[in-house]
């Protein structure tokens, strides 16, 4: 499960690759370690129909059953827990640059970076937005939150999470389809990058303990 990962290439990268219009973000500064319950920048649809990067916070609301904390990766996609937000309009584009998987090591796991190459050029993850009202990290109110999607491990992550991994779009033509096919085309999307298209760029704890973030952007 991805629970940690960076943007840090500006918004141009952004708006270039996602094909977006309008950008409500500001000055948008590195982002080397985002964690779950945190802002970060999404691409969504409006509801005028204008593409656009704005803040959202990582994690969807439980299902009532499952307890209180966020749901950041989404894998059953057959639940009908998320049925209603798979549409179109709740399809979103979540830019990284690198994202982090936890390789399972003692005495404590290691934090381990992906990338698409050492340059961390932008990608998106998959992803699924909506607006929600309650209170998150003591801030009552309306909230967009997001999460986004996972798959199976490809060759290079298997080793390290052999679990899943999120649903990395790395085209234009990609990030147009989620956000704009019919659900079925869409869920096409829902699969591994294909092996040899990620490396490991980075790994390891700093000296005081700390999870190493996205260092050298």
């Amino acid at each position: 499960m991805c629970n940690l990962y960076s943007y840090t290439k500006g918004q141009t990268a952004i708006r270039e690759l996602a094909e977006a219009m309008r950008d409500t973000t500001g000055n948008l500064p590195p982002l080397p370690g985002i964690f779950p319950d945190t802002m970060a920048p999404v691409v969504r649809t409006a509801r005028d129909g204008i593409r656009e990067i704005t803040m959202m916070r990582w994690g969807f609301p439980c299902p009532p059953a499952a307890g209180n904390r966020p749901v950041t990766n989404i894998r059953n996609l057959s639940s009908p827990y998320w049925r209603g937000w798979l549409r179109a309009p709740f399809r979103c584009l979540v830019p990284a640059t690198s994202f982090c998987e936890w390789a399972d090591t003692k005495p404590k796991k290691t934090p381990t970076w992906f990338a698409l190459d050492d340059s961390r050029p932008v990608f998106f993850f998959a992803g699924l937005w909506r607006p929600w009202t309650g209170a998150r990290k003591g801030t009552e109110g309306e909230h967009l939150l997001f999460s986004f999607l996972t798959t199976e491990a490809n060759a290079e992550v298997a080793p390290v999470h052999p679990k899943a991994m999120p649903v990395v779009l790395t085209t234009r033509e990609e990030a147009r389809a989620w956000m704009t096919a019919p659900v079925e085309d869409a869920l096409s999307l829902q699969r591994p990058l294909p092996d040899g298209t990620l490396r490991v760029v980075a790994t390891g704890i700093t000296e005081d303990g700390e999870t190493l973030l996205m260092p050298g952007f």
